[in-house]
């Protein structure tokens, strides 16, 4: 894929400036209760503000690493869900679809409720608590500032009842959904990330730490609660290129193929790798840039409440339960890193492009996560071939040029291919990824119940 001119950058630049974190009231259009009080009548700028917001606090937050991160948006994105699913049409709630969430509280029918006011009340307290303690003064103030400058946008024009109605149902869902998440494995994972004591075997095939690094991160993460069983039962790897060191061997050939790409990378391939790098603490991590870009085609959809709040419940639940996945086969397999290899049985002085992350190689999250996610961006995107054409304007927050695609499995791709490039991982680890997480995302979309013809 091509990198855009300075004309697109500063389109680019347009967009994301649109997307910037924001408690100005201009920044959203007043919703007062309409006739037709379904959620596709209000604007789903105030949740697209929130996500992005969710960005910048993954980023800052100590002890968030990729599994803590996609576990976050998952449990943010069923709360925006459910904070207006009595407000479109035909929606069924996730309670009692999803693994281990029994009934969620319901609306009086017979009473007015403003989806802005509960979806805003939702969102801000379910964000809180995933982060309540570890997060940031200056994150607590802008999540409390966002609040209230969009409830005072939202409140002109309605009944002081409905208001308070409203924000109740809106900590009422957040409530039951909260205590949900404590029982799924996960919680407050963010304290303790690397889960010790844990003792990795000492095989020849085994992981080795690649940097400062010295013990992996959340060996026991594949023990939680997904949303959905099948996503974990149903889709673990089947096992690797048998380990061996013998020159010539099939996994040996692998790691050459590794060592022989990224002694050969062009500029391009050197800025793929770089880009989808997603270093935690750097950025808010793989799940975090794949909603930034969702977040970018929502806003570009300029999408109501109603689809901006299924797409987030979808990926949210995709991204979550990806890394469960993921992290499950890793941890049974405990598969050496390229470099490790490498440097031990064909060449001491091979350097990767970009940084190996600290948990073993098989198979890449990134694969497993973007491939949940390019399932999700089809089903809500296209007729299901996956053309689409978009510029990713995400990135340039850390300084990347914008990147095109015409379709969302080719954009999969590259992200998976770009761990290759970077010689961080094998390619049976970025194509299994792939599978899995594709086979993540068509469960979310083809298992759950979700509303039909969302506008």
């Amino acid at each position: 894929m091509k990198t855009f001119s300075s004309k697109y950058l500063f389109i680019g630049a347009v967009l994301m400036f649109n997307l910037v974190l924001s408690c100005n009231k201009e920044d959203i259009s007043p919703s007062p209760l309409p006739s037709d009080n379904s959620a596709r009548n209000y604007s789903g700028e105030t949740v697209r503000n929130y996500f992005s917001l969710l960005c910048k606090i993954s980023k800052s937050t100590p002890g968030f690493f990729p599994p803590q991160v996609a576990r976050a948006y998952g449990f943010v994105g069923i709360a925006a869900y459910e904070a207006v699913v009595n407000g479109i049409p035909d929606a069924q709630s996730l309670g009692g679809q999803l693994n281990g969430l029994s009934s969620l509280p319901k609306t009086d029918p017979n009473l007015e409720y403003n989806w802005g006011i509960t979806s805003n009340t939702a969102i801000a307290e379910m964000i809180r608590k995933m982060f309540e303690k570890k997060i940031s003064p200056e994150n607590l103030n802008t999540i409390d500032s966002m609040e209230t400058a969009n409830l005072e946008i939202l409140s002109p024009g309605i009944n002081q009842d409905i208001i308070n109605r409203s924000i109740q149902f809106g900590k009422d869902i957040t409530d039951t959904i909260y205590q949900y998440s404590t029982t799924d494995d996960g919680h407050e994972s963010y304290l303790d990330p690397f889960q010790l004591p844990y003792t990795m075997a000492t095989d020849s095939f085994c992981w080795v730490p690649t940097g400062a690094v010295t013990t992996p991160v959340s060996p026991h993460w594949g023990d939680n609660r997904p949303f959905l069983k099948q996503d974990v039962d149903n889709t673990q790897p089947m096992a690797h290129v048998p380990f061996s060191s013998v020159r010539g061997s099939q996994f040996y050939e692998e790691a050459m193929a590794v060592y022989t790409q990224v002694k050969s990378n062009t500029f391009e391939q050197i800025e793929i790798a770089k880009y989808w790098a997603d270093d935690p603490f750097n950025t808010c991590t793989p799940a975090g840039h794949t909603f930034n870009i969702l977040t970018q085609l929502l806003e570009e959809d300029r999408a109501t409440l109603e689809k901006t709040s299924v797409a987030y419940a979808k990926l949210s639940i995709a991204e979550n339960d990806a890394f469960i996945s993921c992290w499950k086969g890793k941890y049974k397999y405990v598969l050496i890193r390229p470099v490790s290899y490498i440097n031990r049985y064909i060449d001491p002085s091979f350097t990767t492009v970009i940084g190996t992350p600290p948990f073993p190689a098989y198979t890449s999250g990134h694969s497993c996560e973007m491939g949940a996610g390019s399932r999700i961006f089809t089903n809500l995107f296209t007729d299901g071939s996956g053309n689409y054409d978009f510029t990713d304007y995400s990135q340039l927050q850390y300084g990347f040029s914008a990147r095109n695609y015409s379709n969302f499995n080719d954009m999969a791709e590259e992200c998976a291919n770009s761990r290759f490039y970077g010689g961080i991982h094998y390619q049976m680890d970025n194509s299994t990824g792939l599978q899995i997480g594709r086979a993540i995302g068509d469960n979310i979309n083809h298992i759950l119940n979700w509303p039909t013809d969302i506008q």
